[in-house]
């Protein structure tokens, strides 16, 4: 796993609940759109899951 999609996925474990990828990038201190890809990345080899539209949080 790249370090960024470990800072991404450790930022969405603390906040423990479903979040924007805007948040995680104010968080992380990354671009909204990086973190977007991110995000889609991380969806595809199943470590995240969209729980409701726009939100995501890390799968179990």
């Amino acid at each position: 796993m790249e370090e960024k999609e470990r800072m991404v996925l450790e930022a969405m474990e603390k906040a423990g609940k479903p979040v924007r990828p805007g948040d995680v990038a104010k968080t992380v201190g990354l671009a909204k759109d990086e973190v977007s890809k991110i995000i889609r990345s991380l969806k595809k080899k199943g470590k995240v899951s969209s729980p409701k539209r726009c939100f995501y949080a890390p799968t179990k």
